[in-house]
């Protein structure tokens, strides 16, 4: 299963970059993923950091535990994780053209219960959570580059 999405934020790249690698900061504008704290590794995005955050595909909350796997600040971002039989990877790909950026979400789902979620809905509620992510990150980000 795959959820790719992708959005244009009319601020600059560093602008777009600082709001979402300060992950201590979500909680002020990221409706999608709450409670997110850095569990282990560094305070900025790096590889080999660990990190927690909740979301609610169902009528659950869900803690989610991935780990950055590949980090180059700016142009992409990787993690993983897994819960309950299904493995996912989390690619974010930052692309800045004129003063704009265009930021790229491509989710990969794997594992036995990937099935169980097709019957739940969960990849059309994994897709509301993307968007409502990246539509939150773009408020965020161009709020801040008016300021």
């Amino acid at each position: 299963m795959v959820i790719q999405e992708e959005i244009e934020i009319n601020a600059p790249l560093s602008v777009v970059w600082r709001t979402f690698s300060r992950m201590e900061d979500w909680d002020s504008w990221n409706t999608a993923c709450r409670s997110c704290c850095i569990l282990s590794g560094d305070e900025d995005l790096s590889a080999g950091t660990c990190f927690s955050f909740v979301i609610r595909p169902l009528a659950f909350p869900l803690k989610v535990r991935p780990r950055i796997v590949r980090c180059d600040p700016g142009r992409e971002v990787v993690w993983e994780g897994g819960k309950w039989g299904i493995n996912a990877s989390h690619t974010w790909q930052f692309r800045e053209k004129d003063g704009k950026v265009r930021l790229m979400s491509v989710e990969h789902f794997r594992g036995p219960m990937v099935w169980v979620g097709h019957l739940l809905q969960v990849p059309q509620r994994l897709h509301r959570l993307t968007l409502e992510f990246l539509h939150t990150l773009k408020s965020a980000a161009e709020a801040c580059g008016d300021s």
